[in-house]
């Protein structure tokens, strides 16, 4: 009889799948979002797979007549599902459930839009709610219902001066052509737009289908049309962007890599991923995906995957994000980035630490590499929260940004970070729920993946309690393994989102680490180890 093999002995092979399948994909794997499938309701529905898209809808709406994740994050997609169903229902080819859809969900945003206190903190949000309020607000009108209100903390405002801007000609910023769905009427061919590769406007579904426009769509002749069929997911929806390689391969390589897990694609793909890295890595940097513009965060990540893959680029391009004490993911953001920064750290200090790093590095960009990383760790250790974890703007959960600082501060901190590590150890132990898992509201598998590594990689060698924390943890996600329930989205874009291939490296690393550690591995063969509390 064959042996079975442990989790351990299939590692190779699963990572080998993962990386192929990964330089295969020309998008990225990411899940359907409802807001971004609400936009091509409304926007595009001659395009092919609209009565998908409704049916997607209808399907994915709660029973509370919602749409989206858990606390603040139901308000954009119920928002933007709400509208494409009214405006679905006005249409001769209407489902017959749809206007029920439609009603429950203006009957959610009613109660949920008068007790709202804080928006969100995803892309364009400011001008993203009242859009889209204004558009619903035109659909009861015309019913003759009441006008749902307009929360406080958004910019009415500016939202209008941005169309009158399109209105009269001008050009928008490279960032706001992700969001272009939000600008109405003058977006559709606007001059100043190149489609990149004649096809995609800033990286987005939504984006490139307010830009093409329902009459262009009808014709079929026009790039962009093959674009929005490529992106089509067998659920019936889209995701909130594509292609978004270099996000999703940066991630990946360097979270392998970081948590000692052996890269055992054939040589070709690795050098294939990462030639992909370096290309984009253009004079400005680079962005996650096509038609979005250079930031800081995809920047160093990118080039801290190149790193550890002994591949280096000089980290040059990272001066032009550098505003002092920190360093801006892109001009006038609104809130900086405690993940971003945490790659920085991780991307100067690899180049410093590694043998390949020294090629690239001339002894003036070592001394600046030496200073902006002893910089950054200050800053991110002032920006710990009172009771030990870190908060981002590009995730929903503080495990995310915990375990990016955490261990950015653990490798290249020294000894004037311990304490905040120390702090962000303390802060995983204290918040572990029943049953070995950790979330923000409920436990996860993605966040207690970032809980394991954390408590492995950044904690204590000799705490006891922490090891036996991380082999709950690791052992929940094992009895988990075969849960085909998809994660939960918790990534911020226009709205939350999930990017699949990453989550399921996450955990990967996690699991490896834990298998691969004296102080845990005997315990994960353990029949007696329970998952029933600390």
């Amino acid at each position: 009889m064959t042996p079975r093999m442990s989790w351990l002995d299939r590692t190779g092979e699963t990572v080998r799948s993962l990386l192929t399948d990964m330089a295969d994909d020309p998008n990225g794997q990411f899940e359907s979002s409802v807001y971004e499938t609400g936009r091509l309701v409304t926007l595009v529905p001659s395009l092919p797979g609209h009565e998908k898209r409704v049916r997607y809808l209808l399907r994915t709406q709660r029973a509370d007549g919602r749409w989206g994740g858990p606390g603040d994050y139901d308000l954009v997609s119920t928002l933007s599902a709400t509208e494409a169903l009214l405006t679905e229902r006005c249409r001769p080819t209407a489902q017959s459930a749809v206007a029920s859809a439609a009603d429950r969900g203006v009957e959610a945003l009613s109660r949920r839009l008068s007790e709202i206190t804080t928006l969100p903190d995803t892309v364009a949000v400011e001008v993203m709610v009242p859009a889209l309020v204004s558009d619903i607000n035109d659909h009861l009108a015309r019913l003759g219902r009441n006008p749902l209100p307009v929360p406080e903390g958004t910019r009415a405002d500016l939202l209008d001066s941005i169309r009158d801007a399109l209105a009269q000609g001008h050009a928008l910023p490279e960032k706001l052509l992700h969001s272009l769905e939000l600008f109405g009427e003058p977006a559709r061919g606007a001059a100043f737009v190149e489609p990149v590769d004649g096809r995609i406007v800033g990286c987005s579904p939504a984006a490139t289908a307010a830009w093409l426009g329902d009459d262009a769509v009808r014709e079929g002749h026009h790039p962009a049309v093959g674009y929005l069929l490529s992106v089509h997911r067998d659920d019936g929806g889209v995701p909130l962007a594509a292609p978004l390689t270099v996000f999703e391969r940066s991630w990946i390589l360097s979270t392998l890599v970081e948590a000692g897990v052996p890269l055992t694609a054939p040589q070709s793909v690795l050098d294939g991923l990462a030639r992909g890295l370096h290309d984009a890595l253009g004079e400005e940097g680079a962005g996650g995906g096509l038609g979005l513009p250079p930031d800081v965060d995809d920047t160093s990540t990118a080039l801290l995957a190149l790193a550890l893959v002994g591949k280096p680029r000089s980290p040059e391009l990272l001066w032009q994000f550098d505003r002092g004490d920190h360093f801006f993911c892109y001009p006038e953001e609104r809130t900086s980035s405690t993940s971003a920064n945490a790659h920085v750290v991780q991307a100067l200090g690899a180049l410093l630490s590694t043998p390949a790093g020294s090629a690239v590095l001339t002894d003036e960009t070592r001394q600046r590499c030496v200073d902006s990383l002893a910089t950054v760790v200050r800053w991110l250790v002032d920006h710990q929260e009172p009771d030990g974890s870190w908060s981002d703007k590009w995730h929903a959960s503080p495990y995310y940004a915990t375990l990016c600082c955490a261990i950015a501060l653990a490798r290249h901190g020294g000894d004037e970070a311990r304490p905040a590590v120390d702090r962000a150890v303390d802060w995983v132990l204290t918040t572990e729920r029943d049953g070995g898992m950790w979330g923000r509201w409920f436990g996860t598998r993605e966040e207690t993946a970032y809980a394991v590594r954390l408590l492995l990689q950044a904690g204590d060698p000799d705490n006891e309690v922490l090891a036996r924390a991380a082999a709950r943890g690791a052992t929940a996600l094992l009895h988990r393994a075969s849960d085909e329930t998809p994660h939960p989205p918790l990534w911020h874009d226009k709205d939350i989102y999930t990017p699949t291939r990453i989550v399921r490296t996450e955990i990967l690393a996690a699991l490896y680490v834990a298998h691969t550690d004296p102080r845990t591995a005997p315990l994960l063969a353990d029949d007696t180890l329970t998952t029933t509390g600390a």
